[in-house]
């Protein structure tokens, strides 16, 4: 399928998602990897993550980069050579990249009910504001997780807690838009986050 939604929140800022219905073989025909990054993949036991990782690599090629454009730091961080800022995500069928001049974090989730079960492992103040009872409690957990990943990738740095360290403010579903804030060590800062849902997914990205 080509691509499935492009965002520009901002003019030096662009989000690309892309819905996974190539096969494995028809993913890997149609992008040029580094050595390293065909071996990664090749090593992959899940044809699932195999092809979230070659789609990544498309939506890299959608934005004018190649799989040679792209490197880790020691934290995992994904940067390119040139100096712009990335963030990558995927989760079964669908994957996201976000390209900007300033620093970024993106997620993409699947709704699922079993994110109850563990709620108490990445939510804490929000508590205070969320209802079990409610309709959309499994979306806003999902919403609160996709946001709290989001400033983890943006921030990345070791220690950082879902729970301690990342607090998102009172939202609700039909907003697109909320506040959260990194709250960790010498870091205390505000980011606008904006999110979306989609085919049962849920998107969230934090802008510096």
């Amino acid at each position: 399928m080509p691509l499935y939604k492009t965002i520009h929140p901002n003019s030096q800022t662009t989000v690309k998602i892309w819905k996974i219905t190539e096969s494995y073989d028809e993913l890997l025909a149609k992008v040029n990897l580094k050595p390293n990054a065909l071996e990664r993949v090749l090593g992959m036991k899940s044809e699932l993550h195999q092809r979230g990782f070659l789609s990544v690599r498309w939506l890299l090629q959608e934005f004018g980069y190649t799989d040679k454009d792209l490197f880790y730091d020691e934290f995992g961080k994904p940067h390119l050579k040139d100096g712009k800022q990335i963030s990558i995500s995927h989760s079964f069928n669908f994957s996201a990249v976000i390209i900007s001049d300033s620093i970024i974090g993106i997620d993409v989730e699947k709704q699922r009910k079993k994110i109850a079960v563990i709620a108490h492992k990445f939510v804490d103040y929000e508590f205070d504001y969320l209802d079990k009872n409610t309709d959309d409690y499994i979306n806003k957990l999902t919403v609160i997780w996709c946001v709290k990943e989001s400033l983890y990738k943006l921030y990345c740095k070791p220690g950082l807690s879902f729970k301690d360290h990342c607090l998102v403010i009172p939202f609700n579903m039909d907003d697109a838009e909320t506040m959260a804030w990194i709250d960790y060590k010498e870091a205390k800062k505000r980011y606008n986050i904006e999110f979306f849902e989609f085919e049962g997914f849920t998107c969230a990205y934090a802008i510096a």
